[in-house]
């Protein structure tokens, strides 16, 4: 039989059962939307949290910071070192300071953490409102969304908003065990340029503008690597000079292992309504059988063979199973934009952020298809095997 005879003798049932094959193929789609749409919130809880905390430098990137079990200070003399290792290309430097910070008049205690433009590239900080800082102007500051609320403005209004700040420096002396703290006051006006999201009361502000000698030593480094193959070796030469060695790529790592049990476990839900729709299918594939007995056996009685028989019964649920697979996969996208579009509504009504809830990958929208198609092949695998074993004559007698 040619395949254009077996496909047009296997869609007769579209038109003889509209209702019955429409509900079966919308029940295949169900099943298959459900899975699209869970796995698809999987990666999209994926995807909007890693790119709000990674950035392509900052997969290069490591953290140093100081080991409290072998007392190596992070001055310059050791920065330079780590500048001339192999596969090393920048290495930018922060540190920190406590600091009273007054904007009208309300004062707090905060954290400044003095940085740089390269440092807040490599660390892959986001913005939520305004401009970084930058070398152009090391007036400019940057403060958190936590401390924008503390000071009764939020993100868009404190934009440009002066603030005085007055640090306080720890000073080691020869006759007192613990370090004393020393109040300096800025020479220089600040202006906030920019704010992040983040619940800690801490502002960047640009090293180039502390007070002189302020800084002995640095808290933190960010060294970024020429790529991802030489970050083991370069990490290391730093854990050698008795340095503590972190990167972002680590975090990214667990990250991305947690979120395939979690799409696991969501697929896994998915998949019983799955069932729920295979058993359905298979039942439509039964009653078929039933009712196109007399059929067969005229199909039979002319010379029909076995495996043609086996193969209209085939095809006609492999069709049905890839029309369910299409309808599952516009099921699934426009349910998942459907409620992604009302949770950023009520985000953004209660002073949140919009982001993308789901997200499906291009080629799990074509294994899912074919995974429809192959779900309609195996639930008509035994209705197709007893067609092709029914005796002509008894299926002439078949009422």
């Amino acid at each position: 039989m040619k395949f254009s005879d077996a496909f047009t003798l296997s869609t007769r049932m579209f038109k003889a059962r509209k209702m019955r094959t429409a509900l079966t193929i919308l029940g295949m789609g169900v099943g298959i939307g459900a899975v699209l749409f869970l796995v698809s919130l999987g990666y999209g809880l994926q995807k909007a949290l890693l790119d709000r905390i990674t950035t392509s430098d900052s997969l290069v990137t490591l953290d140093v910071t100081e080991a409290n079990s072998t007392f190596v200070p992070i001055n310059q003399e050791r920065i330079d070192k780590i500048k001339s290792f192999d596969g090393v290309v920048e290495v930018s430097p922060s540190s920190r300071l406590t600091a009273q910070g007054t904007i009208g008049d309300i004062s707090l205690d905060l954290t400044v953490v003095g940085t740089t433009p390269n440092f807040m590239k490599l660390s892959g900080t986001r913005l939520e409102k305004g401009s970084m800082i930058s070398d152009a102007d090391t007036r400019g500051i940057i403060i958190s969304s936590a401390l924008a609320r503390v000071f009764e403005k939020d993100g868009k209004n404190i934009i440009d908003e002066p603030i005085e700040l007055t640090f306080f420096v720890s000073r080691a002396t020869k006759e007192d065990v613990q370090d004393k703290l020393e109040k300096i006051d800025s020479e220089h006006a600040y202006k906030i340029i920019g704010v992040v999201p983040s619940e800690e009361n801490i502002i960047y502000v640009h090293s180039a503008s502390f007070p002189p000698d302020a800084i002995d030593h640095y808290s933190q480094l960010k060294v970024k690597c020429q790529s991802s193959n030489v970050m083991q070796s370069v990490r290391e030469k730093i854990v050698e000079e008795g340095l503590l060695v972190s990167s972002l790529s680590d975090t990214i790592d667990q990250a991305n292992k947690i979120f395939s049990i979690v799409q696991i476990v969501l697929m896994s839900f998915g998949i019983v309504a799955l069932v729920v729709s295979a058993i359905g299918m298979f039942n439509t594939m039964t009653i078929t059988l039933m009712e196109r007995t007399e059929e067969i056996g005229i199909m039979k009685s002319i010379g029909a063979s076995d495996m043609t028989i086996s193969i209209l019964f085939l095809w006609e649920s492999i069709i049905m199973g890839f029309l369910g697979g299409l309808g599952g996969v516009v099921l699934g996208i426009v349910g998942g934009q459907g409620l992604n579009i009302a949770i950023n509504f009520l985000a953004v009504r209660l002073g949140g952020t919009s982001v993308n809830l789901f997200f499906t990958p291009t080629w799990f929208i074509v294994l899912i298809i074919i995974f429809g198609a192959f779900v309609g092949f195996l639930t008509a695998i035994v209705p197709a095997r007893r067609a092709s074993q029914i005796d002509p004559l008894e299926a002439l007698r078949y009422k």
